[in-house]
This record gives structure tokens, sequence and C-alpha cells, in this order.
């Protein structure tokens, strides 16, 4: 269903016109868009930095910190009020890009997401407040996470999508193969939110590390699939780019989950962090949004470089049947 969505919004994409136009491409609406998907990412960071520290009650109180706009940045204050900083900043930028959106981007889907992702950061800003008032009440704190990194995909296709190529005919190869390729990729970048999911959970001890290790391995095996099947299309680079990238960030995220989760047990009973947990953990959260991202970006790109193959007719199947 997700992917025939996609395949949609994509498809008008390449029609968004009269007789086939393409829309006019705004460098200064790309570099916004890119501004605010680096942003969030550097927000994701904050955010695992707040719970390496074990800040997240660092500041009692919401919207205000400590009833001011800016407290003494210290300890764990630092991280809290720091995270709420970058926050304000990422949903300042939101607000610009859905404005800027809004009266320069002649296609109204782009036009929505922009509003949706608008939304989503408004959301995720509500529920960091509702974590802080309700002590990190578990469920919210996980859909928190989850959410950070859903907004990060929104601000990706949104560089994506006010990108110049994205905004130039393309001649479409055709999507052979069992399953085709688009969805492989699409399957595969839920696999990895669902593996993210997982993560949070494992972070904030809702769940033993057993799940998220099981997942690692079908991430593993499914992004591996991902690259043979990208290897087979020699004729498009980027794809193969991109799924490279994708390798190399897991093999990196996979080590980095391995130092995480071998420090964290030299933790156990201790009072004092440990830096090399607190920045490795902190390097997992990141990784792992690189990862999810890169998949995302490929998907994207799977998409509108790849169209589904086109049925063969059933007299050029079947010669005895060809017409008189």
């Amino acid at each position: 269903m997700a992917g025939r969505q996609l395949s949609k919004s994509i498809s008008a994409s390449r029609n968004s016109g009269p007789a086939g136009e393409f829309p006019a491409w705004s460098p200064t609406l790309h570099r916004l868009a890119v501004v605010t998907a680096g942003a969030t990412f550097v927000l994701i960071i904050a955010g695992a930095l707040v719970v390496g520290n074990g800040a997240g009650l660092a500041v009692p109180d919401w919207p205000l910190s400590f009833g001011t706009w800016m407290p003494p940045m210290v300890g764990g204050v630092f991280y809290e009020h720091g995270h709420r900083m970058i926050a304000t900043t990422v949903g300042f930028l939101s607000i610009v890009l859905a404005f800027g959106l809004w009266r320069k981007e002649p296609r109204a889907w782009v036009r929505r997401l922009g509003w949706i992702g608008l939304a989503t950061v408004i959301l995720q800003g509500l529920l960091g407040g509702i974590t802080v008032l309700y002590k990190l009440p578990m469920p919210v704190v996980i859909f928190h996470a989850c959410l950070a990194q859903l907004f990060f995909c929104i601000t990706l296709s949104l560089v994506e999508f006010t990108g110049r190529s994205w905004n130039q005919p393309e001649m479409l190869a055709e999507d052979s193969g069992t399953p085709q390729f688009r969805n492989l990729c699409a399957a595969t970048s839920a696999a990895i939110v669902a593996q993210l999911a997982l993560g949070a959970a494992l972070r904030h001890k809702a769940l033993d590390v057993i799940p998220h290790a099981l997942g690692a391995i079908l991430i593993c095996l499914m992004v591996g699939w991902t690259i043979v099947r990208a290897m087979r299309l020699p004729e498009l680079k980027p794809l193969q780019r991109l799924a490279a990238a994708m390798g190399i960030l897991v093999i990196v995220q996979v080590a980095l989950g391995g130092v995480s989760y071998l420090t964290r047990l030299t933790q156990e009973g201790s009072t004092n962090l440990d830096p090399i947990m607190i920045w490795s953990t902190t390097a997992h959260v990141a990784t792992g949004a690189a990862v999810l991202g890169t998949s995302w970006v490929l998907t994207l790109v799977a998409f509108r470089r790849l169209a589904a193959p086109q049925p063969v007719p059933a007299f050029e199947r079947n010669p005895e049947k060809s017409p008189a």
C-alpha cells in the first residue's frame, strides 16, 4: 500500500505541469530544505546525548526551563536545554520552509508534504513536553524517538523533491526482477524504522537486547540483498552509490552497536557515566538515522528512476495466437 502511494506521488511529479512540463527549480527552497534536514540530524544527535547523559529530567518544567528562557547551562541542563534550543531552531526552519513551499512550489503534493512536516515537528515538540511533565512515560518516550526519525525522512524527501535532478526529465529504466527493486528498497526502509524503534525501546530499558539483535541480523540481510540487486543495475550509478553507502553505514552501525552494548554492561551498578559509552551510543543513534536516511533516499530515487515492467501482450508471449 505504501509503495503504491509513493509511486502515485512520484508519478505525479513526472507530469506536474501542462503537457508534462517540469516545475521551475528553486535553489533557495532546495537550500532551505537541506539546512532543515541538516539541523534535524543535529537534533537527533542532541536527543541521543540527553539520553546518554541521563539528562531527560534535568529541567523539570516545560516549555520554560526553571521558569526562564535561558537557564544556566551547567550539568544535565546543558544537554536538555540545548536540545530544546536546537528543537526550536528546527521548528522555526520548518515554518519558513512550509510557507516558502506554499508561496513558491507549484506542485500541490509537495506543498502538502511541507505542511505535514510542520505538523510533525509541532507534534514532536508537544511529545517532548509530555515526556518532561509526566516524568518520561515509556510509550511517549519511544514514540518521540521514532517520530524524530520519521520527520528526518520527511525533510530528506523535501530535499530530493526540491533538488535540480528531481525536476528534470529522466529516461526511466525498467524495474524488472522479483520483488521489484523499488519495493525492496521500501521494505528495507520500513524494516530499518522498526529496528530503530526496537533500539529506542532498548535504550529506555523497555526491551531486552535479543529483539534488537535479531532485528540487526534481519537488517543486514535486507541491506545486503538490496546492494546485490542495485549492482545488477549498471546503468543507474546513483542507485549503486546510495546502496554502497548504506552498506558501509550498516557495517559501522553494527560495530558501534557492539561497543555500545559492551560499555553499557560495564556500567551496570556504576554511578559514573563512561564517556566511551555515552559517545558510542550517541554515534550508534546518529549512524542509525544516517542508515535510515540513506535507505529512504535510495527508495525515492528508485521510484523516480525505475518504472514497473510493461505487460507483454498475449500474442507476443504465444506466437501461435498472433493476430491474422
